[in-house]
């Protein structure tokens, strides 16, 4: 009876995809047409082309070295802003693990987000983001907000920079490509790669104070940052064993001078009395 329902739940299901797409054919070894040479190749380490002119809401055209000025990290994020959806899943993400960090944008650093499509305009930027900023709700933050758009070619330069490859796909009319958002040093340099569209705000903050230098944060953010590496299974930081050990070495060796230093000073002072 138990295999007679499974069988019937196979056909079910089987039927039910045709039922939607007679025009796909799953073989579990390929990608879909469309998708194939679309993902991410990490290139950690190299710095990305400062000098690049993009469009800021403003309708004013800017180097993307002037995000870049400060000692402050970058968050950087390339999507589209009429995307039907996973830019928007993507960014909502980021905005809320950015909502838990105490740290604001303009102050502590910057986001830009840089559209895919070169054929969207400042009026559709300026709208996103004020949308955004709505949903940060940090009036303080404002100005470290930044959505550009840009030529052709200047996307395309940025994009194969960071490692980030997508295609248009004219039968969906839309963009397929990656989620994922960069964490750029005040050099240019890219730092760290936060893939998916749910960020764990302790991965961001993490993120954001090692690509600072130490410029950011707290004596307590930078002691937790060094118990702490980038597990890039994961997708996170977990805990550093090698760090914690040698933080416990150094805290017993700290302990056993507090505790055998007055005994020898006591000892001493014994032999002195003595002679």
């Amino acid at each position: 009876m138990g295999k007679a329902w499974l069988l019937l739940a196979a056909i079910f299901l089987t039927t039910s995809a045709w039922a939607y797409d007679t025009n796909v054919t799953v073989t579990g070894h390929e990608l879909p047409k469309e998708l194939q040479g679309v993902g991410i190749k990490e290139h950690l380490g190299e710095k990305i082309d400062l000098g690049l002119t993009f469009t800021d809401e403003k309708g004013a055209i800017v180097p993307l070295g002037t995000y870049f000025k400060t000692e402050r990290p970058v968050l950087l994020a390339i999507v589209y802003y009429t995307c039907p959806g996973l830019c928007n899943f993507h960014l909502n993400g980021l905005t809320e693990a950015m909502k838990k960090l105490k740290w604001s944008t303009g102050k502590d650093y910057q986001l830009v987000a840089v559209s895919m499509n070169h054929e969207e305009t400042p009026e559709l930027a300026v709208k996103k983001k004020h949308n955004y900023l709505e949903l940060y709700n940090r009036p303080e933050g404002s100005g470290g907000w930044h959505f550009l758009t840009g030529t052709k070619e200047n996307i395309a330069a940025l994009a194969a920079q960071v490692g980030f490859t997508f295609t248009w796909m004219p039968d969906k009319k839309q963009f397929a490509h990656a989620a994922v958002a960069y964490v750029i040093t005040p050099e240019g340099k890219i730092s760290r790669y936060l893939h998916g569209i749910s960020i764990e705000p302790s991965t961001l903050k993490l993120s954001l104070l090692e690509a600072s230098s130490g410029k950011i944060g707290n004596v307590i953010d930078q002691a937790v940052m060094f118990c702490f590496q980038f597990n890039p299974v994961k997708n996170k930081y977990t805990l550093y064993a090698w760090n914690i050990m040698r933080i416990g070495a150094i805290l017993t060796v700290l302990l056993l001078a507090v505790l055998l230093i007055p005994v020898w000073w006591r000892t001493r002072l014994q032999h002195r009395n003595r002679t």
